[in-house]
């Protein structure tokens, strides 16, 4: 490494302190160096993701230290090599993987990568895309199908891969099967919808506007609802003859958990990857055994999923939506957007 490397800056958005998007600051830093395993990344996209605003907030689980670089989902150029890197080459068009594990416990050995001890998220316990740069494994580095723009390649990875460990790996949805998911406007949410129904489910998708309840109808939503106008549950039990719904695709939390629960029929499956609504909730344990009820935790997936999410984005057969696009420097309206939830799909953030 030469004394020109150790000075070298780029662009990037970063927070000193943690709080809300007002934290971000626009300005120059270091650019990073890859190890000897490691790539470099020029930035063409970077997806916006919630975990960036409970990452700026400083939540606990990821001792996430300061300065901090957010930002999972990332794609770009590659630009630098680590020493030991011979299997990729400058130029090529890449994203990468959110997960970074270890690759040699036990539990990445037996293909569950996204439980290994040593799980991180890049832009949550690293510095991330936000940025003209970013580093990563080269365990991590995937190529770009080559039918996706770098736009569409950001905005999959983390969403898509999650709900399909949701639903496909974790709920074993069925063809036949009704599936319900809540706030269907979001990046998983939209990403659930589409699984749903390419798996052969019945899709039920809840929404807060008229003009998301119609984009959740493009994406293959079966029957929408207005959760601001009706109650969920009460819907899914007249829409399905009171029987309720096979799974429900749940990530909102405790504002939500109870409906969900009442909205399953009986054996059915709540599958939860997170709590935006706060971490815990109250559960009438009589009706979850009295029902034989399933409730399953999810947590991203592991990477043979992702192999799996990417070829279908890449055939077409899933398709990422963004709903809009920023330049780097404006990330703090990019993440005011996204905090007010007036968007449906995936914000991305380009240099």
């Amino acid at each position: 490494m030469s004394i020109e490397d150790r000075f070298q800056t780029m662009k990037a958005v970063r927070f000193l302190r943690f709080g809300g998007p007002e934290v971000l600051i626009y300005e120059d830093a270091p650019k990073p160096i890859p190890g000897l395993d490691e790539v470099l990344i020029r930035v063409k996209a970077c997806a916006l993701n919630h975990l960036d605003l409970w990452i700026g907030g400083g939540i606990p689980a990821y001792q996430t230290s300061l300065p901090h670089i957010p930002g999972c989902d990332v794609s770009g150029v590659i630009e630098g090599l680590g020493g030991n890197v011979s299997a990729l080459s400058i130029g090529q068009r890449v994203f990468i993987a959110p997960g970074l594990s270890c690759f040699r416990c036990q539990y990445c050995l037996s293909g569950a990568d996204h439980l290994c001890d040593q799980y991180r998220i890049l832009g949550a316990a690293t510095d991330g895309g936000y940025a003209e740069f970013v580093k990563a494994p080269a365990t991590n580095i995937m190529a770009i199908p080559d039918s996706l723009t770098y736009e569409h390649a950001a905005a999959f990875p983390l969403t898509f891969l999650t709900a399909w460990h949701m639903l496909v790996s974790r709920a074993a949805l069925r063809p036949g099967q009704d599936l319900l998911v809540l706030a269907g406007g979001s990046g998983v949410g939209s990403a659930a919808i589409q699984i749903g129904k390419l798996m052969g489910a019945r899709v039920i998708a809840t929404a807060g506007n008229t003009a998301k309840l119609e984009t959740a109808r493009q994406m293959g939503a079966d029957i929408v609802i207005d959760y601001t106008q009706d109650d969920f549950a009460s819907k899914v039990a007249e829409i399905t003859d009171k029987r309720g719904v096979d799974v429900v695709f749940e990530h909102v939390g405790p504002s939500t958990f109870g409906k969900s629960l009442r909205s399953l029929a009986p054996q059915g499956t709540l599958v939860t990857c997170g709590a935006t609504s706060g971490p815990t909730t109250e559960i009438d344990l009589r009706y979850v055994f009295s029902r034989e009820l399933t409730i399953m935790g999810a947590k991203m997936g592991p990477r043979a999923d992702l192999n799996t999410v990417a070829r279908l984005v890449g055939e077409g057969k899933l398709k990422p939506i963004i709903d809009s696009t920023y330049p780097l420097s404006e990330a703090r309206a990019a993440q005011e957007k996204m905090q007010s939830r007036d968007f449906f799909g995936k914000i991305v953030l380009r240099p």
